[in-house]
């Protein structure tokens, strides 16, 4: 059974923000509902497939026609009995495809998360199965998993009702498939960059298929790793595996980067190595895996919130103000502005965000921040122009309704003087989950009032925090802002 839905009433909201507010020493003031939605992050999971009409994943750019290499022939030649279709079954029919490989001798498969996600989030609903290269199928049993990672761990049961046609003694085939389960690359023989190595899996349930590629090492600003392959992985391939020359798992597929060609990314193995380690013991899970993944993400969130506190803000140059700028770490920052336009409005933007998001279901994706400040100047408009043009920017912003997922979001505005900055309007908003209860999405939104013909706007996203570090986010965000010259 899941855990009773978080749905905080109004009364409740308001006190939830009250405290917010008191912990950053600012008056209260009336309540408000600003908002934006942060831009869809290009990086996007390559499966599973869904059915027509079914909310789809972007997929990327169709696989290379070139012909395949010897290599890539004897390599999937002698993996494909321990390559998997992992399929999501509601009322006997497929819900999603993905792939999967065997890792053990007792059974144990290694896929993503997310292809097994319908399953974790309501297994009342959704059983998982499993079909070979040649067509025999069983039931498949969940683990555990690892939603940081995006990595599942999977046991073979026993013979379902995925087979086609005549379907030999199912202890023959499981027997077969974990006879010489795959293996994992050692940790301490890194890939060199160029490497040729091969991705496997069942792309938009078609047919099994291997698509050569090379490794490019790890991918730069990533608050975890992920290692950067140039070939194409489709949607049906995740949960898949990617061997090196040796046959060997150097990384599980994951996602692709929309609108670009044959850049995929991969987890690396080493994690995936290191669930089969901690739970090849573990009883099959029962009953729904909020829980669980609460437990996951309030773990993950206050380790990047700790990081990212940690590090000192940069600013965007301004003869006036210091406005907070992240690192880029684990974030990239693009700039972009304009000179006057016809009205007569000046305007420079920053937008930074993490690329890398964690998927919890096809409704929500969590765990990463963002910031973008815009500053303008309308010294050829006047004041009374510029006003109502500033205050039309300020109020477009927007956070989005309640959801499934998410309560409707709850915002307390204040007017902030500190020290050694300019004085401050701020909205502070949350947004409760409404299953994985203690975790809010957080905006603030952040206006300069000391000048009638310059203003800046600031927004702070911060998805999947726990209170206690949506307050810590907002101090650190509001201390971001300051004169240029001390006053």
């Amino acid at each position: 059974m899941s855990r009773k839905p978080l749905t905080p009433g109004r009364a409740a909201a308001g006190a939830v923000l009250l405290l917010l507010i008191a912990a950053l020493g600012l008056p209260a003031a009336a309540q408000t509902r600003p908002a934006p939605v942060a831009p869809a992050s290009p990086v996007v999971p390559t499966s599973p497939v869904v059915p027509p009409g079914a909310p789809a994943v972007a997929a990327s750019q169709a696989a290379s026609s070139a012909p395949v290499s010897a290599s890539a022939r004897r390599l999937y030649d002698r993996s494909r009995s321990q390559l998997l279709q992992v399929r999501t079954l509601y009322n006997g029919s497929q819900a999603s495809v993905g792939s999967g490989f065997v890792v053990s001798d007792q059974g144990h498969v290694i896929t993503n998360y997310h292809v097994i996600s319908q399953h974790a989030l309501e297994p009342e609903r959704y059983r998982l199965q499993y079909q070979t290269p040649e067509g025999d199928g069983g039931d498949i049993e969940l683990l555990d998993f690892d939603a940081r990672r995006d990595l599942a761990l999977l046991r073979i049961v026993g013979k379902g009702d995925a087979g086609k046609g005549s379907t030999p003694d199912p202890k023959n085939v499981i027997a077969r498939m974990t006879a010489t389960p795959l293996v994992f690359r050692k940790a301490e023989q890194p890939l060199a960059k160029g490497e040729r190595i091969y991705s496997m899996g069942n792309p938009h349930d078609v047919a099994f298929a291997v698509v050569e590629g090379t490794y490019n090492g790890l991918v730069e600003r990533s608050f975890d790793p992920l290692i950067y392959y140039s070939g194409s992985i489709n949607p049906g391939m995740s949960g898949g595996p990617v061997i090196d020359e040796d046959g060997e798992i150097v990384g599980i597929n994951v996602s692709t980067m929309i609108f670009a060609q044959q850049m995929s990314f991969l987890v690396p193995a080493e994690h995936a190595a290191a669930l089969l380690a901690r739970s090849r013991n573990a009883a099959p899970m029962k009953g729904a895996a909020w829980p669980k993944l609460r437990q996951q993400l309030m773990a993950y969130q206050d380790e990047l919130s700790r990081n990212f506190l940690a590090q000192p803000w940069r600013t965007m140059t301004h003869p006036r103000y210091r406005f907070p700028i992240p690192q880029e770490e684990y974030m990239r920052c693009w700039g972009s502005g304009s000179s006057a336009d016809e009205q007569g409005l000046q305007m420079q933007r920053t937008q930074c965000r993490m690329e890398h998001a964690l998927f919890i279901s096809e409704s929500l994706q969590t765990g990463y921040f963002g910031v973008t400040e815009e500053v303008y100047d309308g010294s050829k408009l006047g004041a009374v122009r510029f006003s109502a043009i500033y205050s039309a920017s300020f109020r477009n912003e927007r956070l989005g309704g309640p959801d499934r997922d998410r309560t409707a979001p709850y915002c307390k505005e204040d007017f902030v003087q500190q020290k050694d900055g300019p004085p401050l309007r701020a909205v502070a908003c949350l947004r409760a989950y409404r299953k994985l209860e203690g975790l809010f999405d957080l905006t603030v939104l952040v206006t300069n009032v000391d000048a009638s013909t310059e203003g800046a706007l600031g927004r702070f996203d911060a998805r999947g925090v726990s209170f206690a570090n949506a307050t810590k986010l907002t101090r650190h965000y509001l201390q971001g802002f300051a004169w240029t010259t001390p006053r």
